[in-house]
């Protein structure tokens, strides 16, 4: 048997064009891929698919042939009565059998070429663990879930995984597979936005990108050409019927530029998290105890946003009491502290505060007496949130001596102490570095949730469609290539917004140069080439550096040794070139910048995550 699948398909061809063999030949095909290598069944199958011309060998390298000619032979003998012809062939198992790795695989391509894509899913899923099989278990998957949406509402209500990452086998079904993710995000635009602007310019976007798919259907893979097309063409259709014509509008004064930097964003500018608002609605209003939570994550990711938004989605029956705790970093003691808490939770609830003499003789007591007092003055049903922003200053405090170690545990009794009262922590920090003897029993009793990068379908939603009837529009490919740059840190790609608006209002405006109303790679090319910019980015790119001249000494080094490596580094290599101590400092450093999100390990290979911040190493802090 050759090794070559492709040539084996052509030969397949030519023996059953000229010969009446095709059980000697489908026995034969199954035979030689059921003696590879588990690694190598569906790298063999997937070129054998791509020359064969009779898929039902295909088919029958799952199936068993046997079986079934003798299904189709007694269906034919018409003198047999029809309880004994049942009788016969129930015995007989003519479907696709998934008992080894060369018939599921088989399978998964056949139920593929047959638009039956979550059989396909099922057939991949029992391979999951040799080469490829996870990757085609995702194809299968999505493509599945691509499948079943046929009206334009349902494919905006699809909620998109993150891609894998290993997407070798199918280059160009992942190709297009990407170009359905843009179009469901567009999708989203068009059903769900009030803009008309943004409905148009995201309507366009997805139809080009499908007539794109349409006109490279050769292109494509001939097991999931066909179900690939149906999709396609059922998408743009849903879409064509709910379009309507839309004028193009002429923008004949600066562009008010909608999108915020360094400050929280608040009202209708907050948008991307809403997968972290359901979580707080479940946790607020499902349940008779208000669950305390602990918000985490890497800098400048808009957990204060979240804070200040969140009494937007939990109805008049819940109270938010904002405590920003930066404020406190000048704090000498306990009263100080906790005089900061209180002011703010009597403004939330309109009650006087405690008098502040009370609160320096005794402040702990004082306090109590307060929020039981607070907690008194909440109707039925009401509860009250305490959000304490920049929650890690409590612990410089307690390491500077201004407050006791003991001040967890009174935190920790007051969080357990009413069930109409929670709390909402927010910090850097994850719970796992909070590891001081204090800190652990208060932890035990709160809720993590961490505050992660953008998705990228998020990007490319959030961009285009930042509120209002904004009257630009961007290119797949600079939406594409912003996320790239800034892995969805959402500081950084509000600021690459920010700038690209700049941009277009000093070209027009200032400069009256003539352009399209449409952001490219080169706009975005331009922007992160200025040093304005890194300038503008400082307090982030800044930021993460001090913080990593924290905890585990050498993140510096790692750093500075990984950022003139753009597909960084193994970490072997890395440790080798950073000149600290491989067995100790090195391994704590990189797992410090792993858990702040700084740096990413991929089977071996450690990279900075921020393309932008990688380059501001390289100039800056090097």
């Amino acid at each position: 048997m050759c090794n070559d699948w492709e040539i084996v398909g052509n030969n397949a061809n030519e023996l059953l064009n000229y010969t009446f063999q095709f059980s000697v030949v489908a026995s034969a095909i199954y035979d030689g891929l059921n003696r590879l290598p588990h690694d190598e069944c569906l790298v063999s199958l997937a070129r054998l698919t791509q020359s064969v011309s009779d898929w039902k060998l295909i088919r029958f390298t799952s199936a068993s042939l046997n079986n079934t000619f003798k299904f189709e032979f007694l269906e034919i003998l018409f003198f047999l009565f029809p309880w004994i012809r049942r009788k016969l062939t129930s015995r007989l198992n003519t479907s696709l059998r998934l008992g080894n790795p060369t018939r599921a695989a088989a399978a998964g391509f056949w139920y593929l070429h047959e638009d039956q894509p979550s059989a396909a899913a099922q057939a991949f899923a029992v391979i999951c663990d040799i080469r490829h099989g996870e990757e085609m278990h995702g194809l299968a998957s999505l493509l599945g879930l691509f499948d079943a949406a046929k009206t334009t509402e349902q494919t905006a209500a699809i909620d998109l995984p993150e891609l894998p990452l290993n997407r070798t086998l199918r280059p160009q079904t992942w190709e297009v597979i990407r170009r359905f993710y843009h179009v469901i995000s567009d999708t989203k635009t068009v059903y769900f936005s009030t803009s008309r602007s943004a409905r148009a310019f995201a309507s366009n976007r997805a139809l080009g990108e499908l007539q794109h798919i349409l006109e490279h259907e050769a292109d494509l893979p001939e097991a999931e050409r066909g179900l690939v097309i149906k999709i396609a063409k059922t998408w743009q259709a849903a879409l064509l019927e709910i379009t309507a014509e839309v004028g193009e509008a002429a923008i004949t004064q600066p562009v008010q530029n909608p999108y915020v930097i360094g400050d929280p964003v608040e009202g209708d500018l907050f948008v991307g998290r809403d997968d972290i608002m359901r979580q707080l609605q479940e946790l607020w209003l499902m349940g008779n105890h208000l669950q305390s939570v602990v918000i985490y994550g890497h800098r400048r990711m808009g957990k204060t946003s979240i804070l200040k938004n969140v009494a937007q989605v939990l109805g008049s029956g819940l109270r938010v009491s904002y405590v920003n705790l930066l404020k406190s970093a000048g704090a000498d003691n306990l009263s100080d502290v906790l005089l900061a808490i209180s002011d703010q939770v009597a403004a939330t609830l309109a009650i006087p505060p405690p008098r502040d003499a009370d609160m320096t003789n005794s402040p702990a007591r004082s306090f109590e007496r307060f929020l039981r007092r607070a907690t008194n003055s909440l109707a039925d049903g009401e509860g009250l949130i305490i959000a304490l922003d920049e929650f890690e200053k409590i612990e410089e405090l307690i390491e500077a001596g201004k407050l006791e170690a003991s001040f967890m545990a009174y935190l920790r009794g007051l969080v357990q102490d009413s069930p109409k009262v929670g709390f909402a922590f927010a910090g850097l920090h994850t719970l796992q570095e909070m590891s001081a003897d204090y800190f652990q029993p208060f932890f035990a009793s709160v809720i993590p949730i961490k505050v992660d990068f953008f998705k990228q379908t998020t990007v490319q939603t959030l961009l285009p469609n930042p509120g209002g009837d904004f009257p630009l529009d961007y290119d797949y490919e600079a939406l594409d290539l912003i996320y790239a740059l800034t892995a969805g840190q959402p500081y950084l790609t509000q600021l690459l917004g920010f700038q690209l608006v700049r941009r277009y209002n000093d070209q027009v405006f200032e400069q009256r140069q003539k352009r399209e109303a449409k952001f490219s790679v080169a706009d975005v090319q331009a922007v992160v080439e200025r040093p304005e910019f890194f300038a503008q980015g400082k307090p982030y790119f800044a930021g993460v550096w001090a913080q990593a001249s924290h905890d585990a000494p050498g993140q510096h080094a790692l750093l500075k040794a990984l950022a003139p490596h753009a597909k960084g580094l193994t970490v072997n290599d890395l440790q080798l070139n950073a000149g600290i101590d491989q067995t100790t400092f090195a391994a704590a450093a990189l797992a410090t910048l792993e858990n702040h999100d700084v740096v990413r390990v991929y089977e071996g290979t450690a990279r900075i995550i921020v393309e932008v911040f990688r380059r501001w190493v390289v100039h800056q802090a090097t």
